[in-house]
């Protein structure tokens, strides 16, 4: 006797539709049900999430091609990779009241100038803080063009580049929330800001080796200057936004 999918109604065979992918069993939702969904979910992120930050932090480049590549079923994904880390870390932020941009940014003078420039760095700072998963994601695509621009003979498309900087923005997520309890501790004072910056140069040392593994079709000397031309791109139109974003909160 066979039997048809609850979901799409197509014939079963097996325990999967082939269809859509549905359990061919499907029981009533009861404490047994949700205790055993909860179990597989935890189950699944904490084993995909740890397997994606150990890749992250010992074969970045090569863990990344190879998930381009097709071999994605141990790999937590990487969009929401990078909204748990996010939220975690943009959490944390916030109840610690902990805010590196307004620790970063020094504004100096006397004045309705200096006022003024105060009030901007502080509404900006705050807005940042309160959507920093969204101004996470917003970034990504920042990365994605000057990765794509820079190393685009590796034959690559735009979507692939923009998988490869989420799972690189994952990393310096990791990164920052593994750096938190500096932050923590030393929140308020000027040791903060070196911190903040050690931490932010060593994230892009990690997303530069990143690169130089992953595109090992260049040799070293093509790999040094694209990754450079990647970042130089990057950080121009990151100061273009930020410009613009001073010039709205002065508005």
């Amino acid at each position: 006797m066979t039997s048809n999918c609850q979901n799409c109604n197509v014939e079963l065979h097996g325990k999967f539709c082939s269809n859509c992918g549905q359990y061919s069993e499907t029981r009533r939702i009861n404490f047994h049900f949700l205790w055993h969904e909860f179990q597989h979910g935890l189950v699944h992120l904490d084993k995909g999430l740890l397997f994606t930050t150990k890749e992250l932090f010992t074969r970045p480049g090569n863990s990344i091609r190879e998930y381009i590549e097709g071999k994605r079923i141990k790999h937590f994904k990487p969009v929401s990779l990078v909204l748990v880390l996010a939220g975690i870390y943009g959490f944390l932020s916030h109840y610690f009241e902990i805010n590196l941009l307004a620790n970063n940014i020094e504004v100096t003078g006397s004045g309705e100038k200096f006022s003024q420039l105060n009030e901007i760095v502080t509404k900006m700072s705050e807005w940042l803080s309160e959507h920093f998963s969204f101004v996470a994601l917003l970034f990504i695509p920042i990365f994605t063009i000057g990765t794509y621009l820079a190393f685009k003979k590796a034959g690559y498309n735009f979507f692939e580049h923009f998988v490869i900087n989420t799972f690189l923005t994952g990393q310096r997520l990791i990164l920052h929330i593994i750096t938190f309890p500096l932050y923590y501790i030393f929140n308020g004072t000027p040791e903060l800001k070196t911190i903040a910056r050690v931490t932010d140069i060593a994230g892009y040392i990690l997303m530069a080796w990143a690169l130089m593994q992953l595109f090992n079709m260049f040799n070293t000397n093509q790999k040094i200057l694209r990754t450079i031309l990647s970042f130089i791109i990057t950080f121009s139109i990151q100061f273009i936004i930020f410009y613009a974003f001073s010039q709205y909160f002065i508005n």
